[in-house]
C-alpha cells in the first residue's frame, strides 16, 4: 500500500478539504474531461453552458464550507494550490456579474450561479457522503456530458467509476511495486523490526521510487514552509471570521501575551498547553477565513501537526531540517494507514476521522523525531486516537470554527501526552493501532448521518440562543 506524503499534505486553502478543495479540484477534472476526447461527443456539438448539483453533506453545509464558492472558481480554471485566496471574492463577483465562466484554453461557458448551482439536499449520491454532480449543455440545452464525483477527504476526488474501482481493489493484494508496502501497522513494524530502518526511512525509501532525494527534501521543506507560513499569518490577523457566527480570532491576542511573558522569563507551568493551542488555533483561524493551508490530513485537522511541529521546533534544541522531513514521513505514513485501513473524512466516519487522525500522525512524528523506536512510535499514534473514537463532527452553521479551532488545539496537547507516554514506555501495549482503526471504522458505521458534517446533529443544533 502506497500514499504518498505530497497526497496527505496538500498546499491549498480553507476552510475543507473535502468540502472546498475537493469540489475545486473535481470542477478542474471536469473542464479537463470536457477538452479531451474521451467521451462520446456528438459531431459538430459545442459545450454552451454548464450546471453543478451538491448532494449529501456537500448540500447541507456547502455554504458554510465555501463549497458553492469553490465550484465555481473550480469551473473558471482556478484550482486550489494557484488560486489567490485575496482576489477571490473579486473574481467571484466578476462570474456572478457576467454568467459566464473563461477557464483559460477553454470557450466561454454560461454558468449562471444563481440557477446552475444546486444544493440538493433530498437525493444523496450513492457512493459517498459528499457527491457532485457536473453537466455540460449545447446551445440548444442537450445534455452532453454528465460525471459524478465524490470528494472522499483529505482533499481526494474519484470519479463514479474510479470509487467503484477501489472498492473491487479492497478485496485484492496490495502492489508490492515499493520496497516496504505495509498495509497497517502489524506490518510496518514487521518490516521495520526485520530491516532495522525507521519508520521514517521506510517511508523515505517508498517514495524515492518516485522522485529523486533532492526533490523529495524540496517537496518536504515546502510543505513545512507553508505550515509554519500559515502559523505566522494566523498569528498575525485579528477580527471576525466569515460566516456569520460573529466569531472573533483569539490567536494573535494570546500569542502577544504568551511572548510578552516568555521576554520578562515569567515562570509559567502550563505554558506547554498555552503554546500549542495557540498555534494550533492561528492555523484554524486562517483556514476558517478561507486562507491557505495544508491539509493534515484534512482542512478541518490542519493545525494540529504544524502547532506540535511548531513546538517542537521552538522549544527542543535538537529541532533541525532533518527532524522536520522525518516528523513529516513518519506522520504521514501513519496517515496513510489510517486512510487505507479506517478514514479521514468526517462525512464517513465524524471528526475521529479527522482531528483524531491528525492527533495520531502529530503523536507518531515527535516521537520519532524525539528517539522513538518504531514500536513507541505506532503506540504513539494509537493513544492519541483511541482517545478520540466516537467524537462527532457537529460543526455550527456548517463552518469550521465551533467546535473545530478549539478542537484542533485540544488534539495538539493529547497528541503531546501520547508522544510522552510511548516514549516512557518500551513500545509494548495492549491495544494496538490497527485494532483502534477497526474499531473507528465500526464506530463510523454505526454513528448517525446527521453527526457526520450535516450540521443537522450535536453542537449543531443544540445552542440556545439568549
Amino acid at each position: 500500500m502506497f500514499l504518498s506524503v505530497f497526497d496527505l499534505f496538500k498546499i491549498g486553502i480553507g476552510p475543507s478539504s473535502s468540502h472546498t478543495m475537493g469540489p475545486m479540484t473535481a470542477a478542474e477534472r471536469f473542464l479537463a474531461e470536457i477538452a479531451g476526447d474521451d467521451w462520446p461527443r456528438p459531431s459538430g456539438s459545442a459545450v454552451h453552458r454548464l450546471s453543478v448539483s451538491l448532494h449529501g453533506s456537500l448540500a447541507f453545509t456547502g455554504i458554510g464550507h465555501g463549497t458553492d464558492r469553490a465550484v465555481i472558481l473550480g469551473l473558471a480554471g482556478y484550482n486550489p494550490l494557484t488560486v489567490d485566496p485575496d482576489r477571490m471574492d473579486e473574481q467571484l463577483a466578476t462570474i456572478e456579474a457576467e454568467k459566464t465562466v473563461r477557464p483559460q484554453g477553454h470557450p466561454p461557458y454560461r454558468f449562471d450561479p444563481a440557477a446552475d448551482l444546486v444544493l440538493d439536499k433530498k437525493q444523496a449520491l450513492p457512493g459517498h457522503a459528499n457527491g457532485m454532480a457536473f453537466n455540460a449543455y449545447d446551445a440548444d440545452e442537450r445534455l452532453l456530458l454528465r460525471r459524478i464525483y465524490y470528494s472522499v477527504g483529505g482533499g481526494f476526488v474519484v470519479s463514479e467509476e474510479e470509487l467503484q474501482a477501489l472498492k473491487a481493489e479492497t478485496k485484492k493484494p496490495d502492489r508490492n511495486d515499493v520496497p516496504f508496502p505495509f498495509a497497517n501497522a502489524r506490518e510496518m513494524l514487521a518490516m521495520a523490526a526485520e530491516t532495522g530502518l525507521s519508520i521514517a526511512e521506510m517511508k523515505r525509501a517508498n517514495e524515492e521510487t518516485r522522485m529523486e532525494r533532492t526533490e523529495l527534501d524540496a517537496g518536504l521543506d515546502r510543505i513545512w514552509q507553508a505550515m509554519e507560513a500559515c502559523v505566522e499569518r494566523g498569528l498575525s490577523q485579528e477580527g471576525v471570521m466569515p460566516g456569520g457566527l460573529n466569531v472573533r480570532r483569539r490567536a494573535r491576542q494570546l500569542h502577544q501575551r504568551l511572548d510578552e511573558d516568555w521576554r520578562q522569563n515569567k515562570p509559567n507551568p502550563l505554558a506547554a498547553n498555552d503554546w500549542l493551542a495557540v498555534f494550533a488555533m492561528a492555523v484554524n483561524e486562517e483556514n476558517a477565513g478561507g486562507g491557505r493551508v495544508v491539509t493534515a490530513p484534512t482542512n478541518g485537522a490542519a493545525g494540529v501537526v504544524p502547532a506540535v511541529m511548531r513546538y517542537w521546533r521552538k522549544f527542543h534544541v535538537d529541532a533541525d531540517a532533518k527532524g522536520v522531513r522525518d516528523f513529516l514521513l513518519t506522520a504521514a505514513a501513519i496517515g496513510g494507514i489510517v486512510k487505507h485501513n479506517a478514514s479521514i473524512s468526517g462525512a464517513e466516519v465524524g471528526c475521529q476521522g479527522e482531528v483524531g487522525s491528525a492527533s495520531a500522525m502529530a503523536a507518531a512524528g515527535l516521537a520519532a523525531v524525539m528517539g522513538g523506536t518504531p514500536e513507541q512510535v505506532e503506540n504513539a499514534a494509537e493513544i492519541a486516537l483511541e482517545h478520540h473514537l466516537g467524537m462527532t463532527c457537529d460543526p455550527i452553521g456548517g463552518l469550521v470554527q465551533i467546535p473545530c479551532i478549539e478542537r484542533n488545539a485540544m488534539a495538539s496537547v493529547k497528541a503531546i501526552d501520547a508522544a510522552i507516554m510511548a516514549l516512557r514506555g518500551d513500545g509494548k501495549h495492549y491495544v494496538s493501532l490497527d485494532k483502534v482503526l477497526h474499531t473507528m471504522r465500526e464506530t463510523g458505521r454505526d454513528m448517525l448521518d446527521k453527526y457526520k458534517e450535516t450540521a443537522r446533529g450535536g453542537l449543531a443544533v443544540n445552542i440556545i440562543e439568549c
